[in-house]
């Protein structure tokens, strides 16, 4: 939960941002108390911790402690083609305790495992998905443009029921990473609670979105959520080169991430009622898994691809990590 010092340190930095710009104490106390009203009606409370525990650290016991799940980003794209059931099956044989998933949609709804908004840098197809309906996309070879492609060719892209029947079997956890559709995914993932339950304690949703999180959370309640977040993201790309050539605009969304860097740390969060913050791996440290752990969320790093990395993340700091390779070091997927 959010400790006091929070809320005065929210609400304070709230009054004080107001009356510098309308100088006027009415007003500031004003939006200060809306917003305190706001969180206290719409906000959802976390999931029990016992069952956020369940779900994010299956091998530890009541201490905590324990062993540190290592999930495969997109099924492990390194070792296998990424977002497919090829993915999942060596994740699965390497030792991960689980897998990042990516849901998309196809033209006429389907939900199917993909990161991106066309198949163009992982198929032989050529388009964005919101013009290709699944029967055209289960003719693509996902493995076309993998480093293993001789070995996984013909791999076809899985619709998410498949890749969750998939997890089940192989009793694997499952990170759900939703790119948009709220109201889609949300929809469409709660169909899949409902026909697995099994998913409520072996799976959860996690987005850069937190309209995402908070209509997944509307929908059902029950669901382990987290907040997924990159420091710098809307102002860089993840390997830190500019998004704007324009330096005004860059300037600009430097601005805005510092706003939603606070607004993760202190407000959206809280908002959403998350168990979870999946941060970029270069942003963690000790001292964040402690500022984390004393609101009753787990801290969970992207994307570790290096042993030695890895080894930092199970033995210094005992937190899950996501890593695109479960057999040997790589670059990392941004």
């Amino acid at each position: 939960m959010l400790q006091l010092g929070d809320e005065v340190a929210l609400y304070s930095f709230v009054f004080v941002l107001v009356l510098l710009g309308t100088r006027s104490p009415m007003w500031s106390c004003v939006i200060a108390v809306s917003m305190y009203s706001f969180l206290a009606i719409f906000k959802f409370p976390q999931v029990p911790d016992s069952r956020a525990r369940q779900v994010l650290s299956p091998g530890k016991g009541a201490t905590g402690l324990g062993r540190v799940s290592a999930i495969a980003h997109r099924g492990g794209g390194h070792d296998a083609p990424e977002n497919t059931i090829a993915a999942i099956r060596e994740a699965s044989k390497n030792g991960a305790e689980g897998v990042e998933l990516d849901l998309e949609f196809t033209s006429d709804g389907v939900p199917i495992l993909m990161h991106d908004e066309t198949v163009d840098r992982t198929t032989n197809g050529s388009g964005p998905l919101s013009q290709i309906c699944f029967s055209e996309l289960s003719k693509l070879d996902a493995a076309a443009k993998h480093r293993l492609r001789d070995t996984f060719a013909g791999e076809r892209i899985p619709t998410l029921e498949e890749a969750v029947e998939e997890c089940i079997k192989l009793k694997l956890s499952i990170y759900f990473d939703v790119k948009g559709h709220p109201d889609e995914a949300s929809a469409a993932l709660s169909d899949l609670y409902r026909k697995h339950p099994v998913l409520y304690n072996t799976s959860i949703v996690c987005s850069f979105e937190p309209k995402v999180i908070y209509r997944m959370r509307q929908s059902d309640p029950d669901v382990v959520t987290a907040l997924t977040h990159r420091p710098w993201s809307l102002s860089l790309y993840g390997d830190g080169v500019p998004r704007f050539t324009s330096p005004w605009k860059h300037k600009w969304m430097t601005l805005v991430d510092v706003l939603l860097d606070w607004a993760h740390h202190h407000f959206l969060w809280k908002l959403c009622g998350v168990s979870a913050f999946l941060v970029q791996k270069d942003f963690v440290s000790p001292d964040y898994v402690q500022y984390w752990a004393k609101r009753g969320v787990q801290v969970v790093a992207w994307t570790v691809n290096k042993e030695v990395e890895k080894q930092y993340y199970r033995e210094l700091l005992q937190v899950n990590y996501i890593t695109d390779s479960l057999v040997e070091d790589c670059d990392p997927h941004y």
